[in-house]
């Protein structure tokens, strides 16, 4: 009798990986579960590190929280293949941004972080647990997304806080995550920011997550994703009014590098890519 306890321990261990074989769903959620368990983890084992040698809320902690996060991707056989890293190599503030996929973008995000580089992000964010503790502990930006009236002078305030700290600052400007082989058209903001700030901008593309990550197929698997940093934006010559006309430039110039690195032809004009 004493050995049942060993039995049943083992397949408290074996019950997840014979599920994991036998029902791609599972796998999926599994690993996603997995997945968030771990930032929790390493958040929560992070935030005292943060404290012990930055104090408190400081940018600083993000080379703490890059060096924590840069583990995850070896526990789900994900690895990154990088060109134009030479890009980041300059002093000043700039506002990056890049496409936004999944959950995952955080890894991506991680494994290139430049140095007082901080994000913009949902409020909601800052309740997420450990999760939320880090990222304020970073000196994470934080914004009410169903306050849009207030998106200019939260906007002039960043401006302020880049130029001020000397900080870059990274924007999604698709403004959701989308997994669904293509870009979706860009916000305005970031741009605004960086005429606001008179900062240039660099964009960064990473390849579609769609051949090892598809929430609709539950698919999870290990993958290489291909990143790409991209020469700086001089803004110093543009007005407020060139916004719209930059907006879609850099929406389409990122879209092709897009297609490019993961391996697809752009789609003709007028048509959406599928992920099938």
């Amino acid at each position: 009798m004493d050995l049942w306890w060993i039995f049943w321990l083992a397949m408290v261990f074996l019950a997840p990986l014979i599920l994991m074989e036998i029902s791609s769903t599972f796998k999926f959620h599994f690993k996603i579960i997995s997945y968030c368990i771990l930032c929790l983890t390493l958040s929560a084992l992070a935030a005292p590190v943060c404290l012990l040698k930055n104090g408190g809320r400081t940018v600083d902690n993000m080379r703490i929280i890059r060096a924590f996060v840069r583990t995850i991707k070896y526990f789900f056989g994900l690895r990154f293949k990088v060109r134009g890293l030479e890009n980041f190599q300059f002093d000043g503030p700039c506002v990056i941004i890049s496409n936004h996929q999944s959950i995952l973008d955080m890894m991506g995000l991680m494994e290139i972080l430049p140095d007082r580089c901080v994000q913009i992000a949902k409020r909601e964010l800052l309740f997420a647990g450990s999760v939320g503790l880090i990222t304020y502990l970073g000196g994470v930006i934080y914004i009410n997304r169903k306050r849009t009236s207030d998106a200019k002078s939260i906007m002039a305030g960043v401006a302020r806080a880049m130029i001020d700290d000397n900080l870059k600052i990274w924007v999604y400007p698709e403004g959701t995550r989308n997994n669904n082989g293509d870009l979706l058209p860009f916000k305005k903001g970031a741009f605004h920011l960086a005429l606001q700030a008179q900062v240039p901008i660099i964009p960064v593309v990473y390849s579609s997550f769609t051949s090892f990550y598809d929430r609709r197929k539950n698919l999870f698997t290990g993958g290489t994703i291909k990143v790409e940093i991209l020469p700086k934006i001089d803004i110093s010559a543009l007005k407020e009014n060139d916004t719209s006309e930059m907006t879609e430039k850099c929406f389409n110039d990122m879209r092709q590098v897009f297609f490019r690195l993961s391996d697809k032809h752009l789609p003709a004009e007028g048509q959406c890519a599928s992920s099938k």
